[in-house]
């Protein structure tokens, strides 16, 4: 399914490399040997994953807001990107209710830009916009969400991610219908894993609570959310940009999350969590915050039909992996080399799994 030597020589230029799943994926690209070019604002926490990793002395790090057109063509005009992976965002759903204005900026007008950019660079042939499961109108009925399912999210972040789909199946139709540039958009669910330095997400809370020996407290224990560990949506974007890179026919738009096993309440995801790191509980405290969806999860069928794609970690997995990278970078040892570990162990599993 995926060949990471396919990214050996490739010129790809990531938006939003300085957050978490950016750093994993600069990190698996880096390794396959990829010419990586970054474009980003500063790491959007401290400490941060970026950082603590060493990425900046093996890519080309570019700072700059996602809203920054013409600094953006700058660097298009000297990167020359063959394959465009667009994550920058403005991510917290609560974050978008104190700020919807910058969100609507970062999230429509930044995909507005890229994507303006990419109409202006023939070099660019892939280009995959990552968005969210969260992207649907949310009934809260208990089966998954299809590719083909009306778009209207909720609460600002998910309604921009909504606006930023729009814009890509615009601009897709517009300017690109009869030029060699394949575009696709991605729609993933919750992601975990070591590094997430985040507010107001569940796993970084469990790490700070347990770092101080303090109770967990979770605010909304019985909502379903599909979780999956950071690597599976990565590698599955990788995926996607090398098969419409090869063949154009591969372009479309995919929902990408975990089996209906691993759709969990938060309070079962804590106590996983509880169990893989030991000696801790949880308790619940609804804190009386604004409207999130209750009920979610993604039908995945296209992907694994498509590109006969399976999941490879469970989420209890994915749990135990992030606390294994969260012990060791609290020791003061090597996370990085844990992170190098986990990808090739994800790798080999999935290669497992793509056998079966």
């Amino acid at each position: 399914m995926l060949d990471l030597n396919f990214y050996k020589g490739k010129r790809v230029l990531v938006t939003g490399h300085t957050g978490f799943k950016g750093s994993w994926l600069c990190r698996i690209l880096i390794g396959a040997g990829a010419q990586v070019t970054g474009y980003s604002l500063n790491p959007p926490t401290q400490p941060n994953l970026f950082s603590i990793c060493g990425m900046e002395e093996h890519m080309d790090s570019v700072i700059g807001d996602i809203r920054d057109r013409d600094h953006l063509m700058e660097v298009f005009d000297q990167a020359q990107p063959e394959i465009v992976l667009h994550l920058a965002a403005q991510p917290i759903v609560r974050e978008s209710y104190k700020d919807p204005v910058g969100t609507y900026e970062t999230n429509v007008m930044g995909t507005v830009n890229i994507l303006e950019c990419i109409r202006q660079h023939s070099c660019v042939r892939s280009f995959l916009n990552v968005t969210t499961d969260k992207v649907y109108e949310n009934k809260e009925w208990e089966w998954g969400y299809r590719e083909n399912d009306p778009l209207d999210g909720y609460d600002p972040y998910s309604n921009s991610k909504s606006c930023s789909e729009l814009v890509t199946h615009s601009y897709q139709k517009s300017f690109f219908a009869e030029r060699a540039t394949a575009i696709s958009t991605a729609r993933a669910g919750n992601v975990i894993g070591g590094g997430d330095f985040a507010a107001d997400r569940i796993i970084p809370d469990c790490i700070r609570a347990a770092r101080k020996k303090e109770d967990i407290i979770v605010r909304n224990p019985h909502s379903t959310r599909p979780y999956q560990h950071v690597l599976e949506p990565l590698m599955m974007y990788l995926t996607i940009a090398m098969k419409q890179y090869e063949d154009p026919a591969f372009a479309g738009y995919y929902n990408v999350g975990p089996d209906d096993s691993d759709c969990l309440k938060t309070g079962h995801l804590v106590d996983l969590f509880c169990e893989a790191w030991g000696g801790i509980r949880w308790i619940n405290q609804y804190d009386g915050g604004p409207h999130e969806a209750n009920f979610l999860k993604l039908d995945c069928s296209k992907v694994k039909t498509v590109f006969g794609w399976r999941p490879t970690w469970n989420v209890k997995t994915a749990v135990e992996k992030t606390v294994e990278w969260s012990k060791i970078y609290f020791a003061g040892e090597d996370a990085a080399a844990c992170m190098d570990r986990q990808i090739q162990e994800f790798l080999a599993a999935m290669k497992i799994e793509g056998n079966r």
